[in-house]
């Protein structure tokens, strides 16, 4: 435990590790990305999948155990019974911070498969990352812009076709598929500019999660609905690797996701739409009820 270096300094130690640690295991998973690449063979390819999702796993954990020797953060996590490498999951959670990505890493690594994001398909020419994320089988998808489809209605339903063939991996190797329903950070600001009728959140956006649903219906039967606080007040990312937030908690729901919202149309199908956004409504006024009891049980530190 080194928590009796001054702030900066544990910062400073804290992104040399985590540096360290990419620059160590970022050669292996660059060799197997291109094994995958150019071998064909289906049985193959699932190998390097296997082995690339340890490496980062591995990676992962590293970078929680340095933190761990240089912190003394209290960590409260409760509803992590009953989860599964072996299962797929649908992960949403209110956004506070940047610290919210590695925090909810520490608290689901080695218990589920390994968080994704859906990107935009231009970012796999990202030099070096693109080639990771592609290897670690993050799903890009395509979205053609309203303006497009309009010209083009042709299109309609192209970009979940596509979106739904660069998920068809995903039959074959358990997923954590993530996303930040708010779409950004909550600051005080925001919330009064959206004129938001939640306490502690910015309104949702469906149309992500719709689209997720829509192209992995097959797959994503649960929803683990995340719920972060920073009892002691929200800081940053630069803060959490310094070691001053003192105190974390993540509440996890397990929730079904209902067997109608699998394998629809969010762009097209109205009737699908609506439906799916009062769901999604009733799963955030229930979110903004869990923060406050939340804030009343860890209340901030005098």
């Amino acid at each position: 435990m080194l928590d009796f270096l001054p702030a900066p300094l544990k910062g400073v130690f804290a992104i040399a590790l985590i540096l360290m640690s990419t620059l160590f295991w970022y050669p292996p998973l660059l060799l197997l990305s291109i094994l995958k690449l150019v071998i064909p063979l289906r049985s193959s390819r699932r190998l390097c999948t296997r082995l690339l999702i340890g490496i980062a796993n591995i990676w992962i954990t590293s970078n929680g155990l340095f933190l761990a020797l240089l912190h003394r953060t209290e960590w409260i996590i409760e509803g992590r019974e009953g989860l599964s490498q072996r299962d797929w999951y649908l992960v949403t959670c209110n956004h506070q911070s940047w610290a919210d990505i590695p925090a909810i890493q520490f608290a689901l690594n080695g218990r589920i498969p390994l968080l994704k994001f859906f990107l935009k398909r231009e970012l796999i020419w990202v030099p070096l990352l693109g080639i990771a994320w592609w290897a670690l089988d993050f799903p890009f998808m395509k979205r053609y812009p309203k303006e497009l489809l309009e010209k083009r209605p042709e299109l309609k339903g192209k970009d979940l076709e596509t979106t739904r063939r660069a998920c068809e991996k995903f039959k074959y190797t358990p997923v954590t598929v993530f996303n930040f329903l708010e779409g950004t950070r909550f600051t005080q600001a925001k919330h009064d500019r959206q004129q938001s009728p939640y306490q502690n959140l910015l309104r949702p956006k469906a149309g992500g999660v719709g689209f997720v649903l829509g192209a992995m219906g097959e797959q994503l039967h649960t929803l683990l609905d995340i719920s972060i606080l920073y009892p002691d007040g929200i800081t940053g990312f630069w803060a959490f690797l310094c070691g001053r937030i003192r105190r974390i908690v993540i509440d996890i729901r397990k929730l079904p996701i209902p067997e109608t919202f699998l394998g629809k149309d969010y762009v097209n199908d109205e009737a699908f739409r609506y439906e799916f956004q009062q769901w999604v409504g009733k799963l955030w006024e229930d979110k903004d009820q869990r923060l406050t009891q939340l804030r009343a049980r860890f209340p901030a530190a005098v």
